[in-house]
C-alpha cells in the first residue's frame, strides 16, 4: 500500500522547482522504478512527491553546435536505445542502457534518476565517468555545472540540494570524438538483475598507441569510480596482449569492492581483473586494433 499523502504534477522544470520550495518534504519523482519501491517498502521522506515525468524540455537527446552530446535527465532508457545520436556517438551508453533491468522497466526508467538514486550500481553510472559527464543542475534562479565525478558524496548521497533539479547530461565532443568504448556488465542473471560489477572503458588510439584511457566501475567502491592509477600506467603504451595483462595486474589498486549478500570481494576483484581486460579488449576492437 502506497501512503501518498501528496502528489503534484509540474508542468515545466521552473514550475517544479518552485513545487519543491513550496513543498520542502516533497521529492521528484520522473520514472518511479526507485522511487515507489521505497513508498512501498514504506521508507520515510518519499510520501510527498512533485511529478516531472514526461516533460518534453528533459527528454531531449541532441547535439549542439559545438558537436557536444546534450542528454535530458528525463530521457528513458528505451529513449536511449533508440536515439540514432548515441547510436553512432556513444555505443556503450546504449549497452549500459540495454542492460538496465526489462522491457517495462527501460520503458519508465529515466537516466537522471538512475544517477541521482546514488548508488553504486547503476549502469548508465560508470559509463558516464568514463565519458567526463558534467550534469546541469538547476534551482530558483541558479544553474550550475558539476562533473559527474563530484555528484557521488557517498552510498545513496549525491550532491543534490533540496529545491534543485538535475535537467541534464553533457558530454562534449572532446570526450566522445574519436573515442571507442563498451560497457561490459556481470550479474547472477543474464537480465533483470542489478550489476555484480559493471566496468565501462573508453579510449582512443593513433598508430597503435594507446593515447587516451579511461576505464570506471560500478560496484567497485562505495560510488562509481574511475581508475587514475591504472589509466597513467598504460596511457601511451603500444597496443598488445602485453598492454591487457598489465591492466589486468595493476586495476587492483584503484578499487575498493566489498562483500555483501550479492557475492564476496575476492569473487568481485576476479570480476574487476578480468572485465577491465575483457572491456578494453573490445573497445581496442572497436577501434580497429588487433589484440
Amino acid at each position: 500500500m502506497f501512503d501518498i499523502k501528496k502528489h503534484i504534477k509540474a508542468n515545466s522544470v521552473d514550475q517544479a522547482i518552485a513545487l519543491l520550495q513550496e513543498n520542502p518534504n516533497a521529492r521528484l519523482i520522473a520514472g518511479g522504478t526507485d522511487v515507489l519501491i521505497k513508498l512501498r517498502d514504506g521508507k520515510p521522506g518519499f510520501s510527498e512527491l512533485v511529478d516531472i515525468h514526461g516533460l518534453e524540455e528533459l527528454k531531449m537527446i541532441r547535439k549542439d553546435k559545438e558537436n557536444n552530446i546534450i542528454i535530458g535527465s528525463g530521457a528513458t532508457f528505451i529513449d536511449i536505445i533508440q536515439s540514432n545520436i548515441i547510436k553512432e556517438n556513444l555505443s556503450m551508453l546504449c549497452e549500459a542502457a540495454a542492460s538496465v533491468g526489462g522491457p517495462q522497466v527501460r520503458n519508465v526508467a529515466t537516466i537522471g534518476g538512475n544517477v541521482c538514486n546514488g548508488v553504486t550500481s547503476a549502469d548508465s553510472a560508470s559509463t558516464l565517468f568514463a565519458l567526463n559527464a558534467v550534469l546541469e543542475i538547476k534551482g530558483d534562479k541558479m544553474t550550475r555545472q558539476v562533473p559527474v565525478s563530484e555528484f557521488y558524496l557517498g552510498p545513496g548521497k549525491v550532491d543534490l540540494k533540496k529545491g534543485e533539479i538535475l535537467t541534464e547530461f553533457k558530454i562534449t565532443y572532446e570526450n566522445h570524438g574519436g573515442y571507442f568504448g563498451h560497457y561490459y556488465k556481470y550479474a547472477m542473471r543474464d537480465a533483470m538483475d542489478i550489476a555484480t560489477i559493471g566496468c565501462a572503458v573508453n579510449l582512443k588510439t593513433k598508430d597503435h598507441i594507446l593515447t587516451d584511457f579511461r576505464i570506471a566501475f560500478g560496484v567497485a567502491g562505495p560510488v562509481p569510480l574511475r581508475c587514475p592509477k591504472t589509466e597513467s600506467t598504460v596511457m601511451n603504451q603500444k597496443v598488445s596482449e602485453d598492454l591487457l595483462d598489465k591492466i589486468y595486474q595493476t586495476i587492483e589498486i584503484d578499487v575498493n569492492p566489498r562483500t555483501s549478500w550479492r557475492a564476496s570481494r575476492e569473487f568481485r576483484m576476479n570480476l574487476i581483473k578480468e572485465l577491465s581486460k575483457r572491456a578494453t579488449k573490445e573497445a581496442l576492437l572497436r577501434a580497429g586494433e588487433e589484440v
